[in-house]
């Protein structure tokens, strides 16, 4: 089995569910599970149904019958037979979930002074106080 392609119990699941199997009327898929094998190598890698590797047959006939499965919605099928179980009921400890070493957060560096700090500093209070520098101005 390569890289991209499907394992055999999925493959029994999905089976199925394809057009063009021999009790199907029409035409018979050469190979289904190579179609299949075809569009998730596509699908997983993102190139473009052109880019389509040679092993897989040409690239416009699996474009055309992966457009004319999804038009039927095979794909919706596929996906709800190929779906994982419900994860609703299982509960996770603290124990087994760990974070990461550098999940703690951004260390605390002051903030850099701000021009209106800078004008503050420039009117800093002397040492003495207000009230006496006026009552002695006033005098």
């Amino acid at each position: 089995m390569r890289r991209h392609e499907i394992g055999d119990a999925q493959w029994v699941v999905v089976s199925p569910l394809l057009s063009g199997k021999s009790v199907d009327c029409g035409v018979t898929g050469k190979d289904n599970r190579l179609f299949f094998n075809a569009v998730v190598w596509t699908m997983r890698t993102g190139c473009p149904w052109a880019d389509l590797p040679e092993r897989f047959g040409k690239s416009n006939t699996v474009c055309k019958r992966f457009r004319r499965m999804a038009t039927k919605g095979g794909w919706e099928r596929a996906f709800q037979a190929l779906q994982a179980p419900e994860l609703d009921w299982v509960m996770l400890d603290s124990t087994v979930v760990r974070a990461h070493q550098h999940s703690a957060g951004q260390k605390k560096v002051p903030p850099p002074p701000s021009a209106s700090d800078a004008v503050a500093g420039a009117s800093a209070p002397t040492s003495t106080p207000v009230w006496s520098r006026w009552a002695t101005s006033r005098a």
